[in-house]
């Protein structure tokens, strides 16, 4: 992609999840009351996958859903030069949809701009995160890693917007009910603990963004991207 394009379809994935995670916030906050903590995630990790359904269907770029497309290619083309293109995709695009969303995440939590409740919940989710010892992080993020590369690679099987709907919703839906730890998503989390209350600090933030990349980057390649460009090239 052109420059312009990497800056504009990474800020905006930012954006659009922080959507998905405020989502899961409010259903959270209005039915736990009703049903219970627990049982209102279910419903939560259904709102949050309306986030991942905007960022899909309107072309935007999430880490790690590039760890397909750009790999096989890599795989097949040889050479340092490749690699060293593919690590900078990486590096602008997270970088990227973390400023897009905390941008919206700036907004979100001015006083008084989420409804009652939804502040409490976002702060609880962030003392979870932050609260896991480094090893269930890092296992959350290989995880992570492999379903969020797994959509990208079963985007290429459909070919119309009501399935790209369905697939990405249901991948959407597992993320956050796991909850397993993207990148972005935990990171993004964690800032709304840390701009919202004193329950987590910066220092978490960059242990989980350390864990999850690592662990992202291991679940999408080895998991699903390299097995994968295997199963190709051993069916021609």
């Amino acid at each position: 992609m052109p420059p312009l394009e990497q800056v504009a379809t990474g800020f905006i994935a930012g954006v659009t999840i922080v959507f998905g995670i405020v989502a899961l916030a409010v259903v959270v906050a209005y039915l736990e009351g009703a049903v219970g903590g627990n049982a209102a995630e279910v419903p939560g990790a259904l709102a949050f996958s309306i986030g991942m359904v905007f960022l899909i269907v309107g072309r935007s770029e999430l880490f790690s859903e590039n760890f397909f497309d750009p790999v096989a290619a890599a795989i097949e083309e040889r050479g340092w030069s490749v690699w060293r293109r593919v690590l900078r995709l990486w590096g602008a695009i997270l970088s990227l949809n973390l400023v897009g969303g905390a941008v919206l995440t700036a907004v979100m939590t001015v006083d008084g701009a989420l409804p009652g409740g939804a502040a409490g919940v976002l702060t609880h989710l962030a003392e979870e995160i932050a609260g896991k010892p480094w090893t269930a992080t890092l296992a959350r993020a290989v995880l992570a890693g492999a379903l969020v590369t797994l959509l990208s690679y079963m985007l290429k099987a459909v070919d119309t917007v009501t399935a790209r709907i369905l697939v990405t919703g249901m991948v959407g839906f597992f993320l956050a009910l796991g909850p397993f730890d993207h990148a972005a998503v935990s990171a993004l989390h964690l800032l709304f603990g840390i701009w919202l209350s004193d329950a987590v600090g910066y220092l978490d933030l960059l242990v989980n963004l350390g864990l999850s990349v690592a662990g992202n980057v291991v679940g999408g390649l080895t998991l699903i991207t390299l097995t994968h460009t295997a199963q190709v090239k051993g069916s021609r």
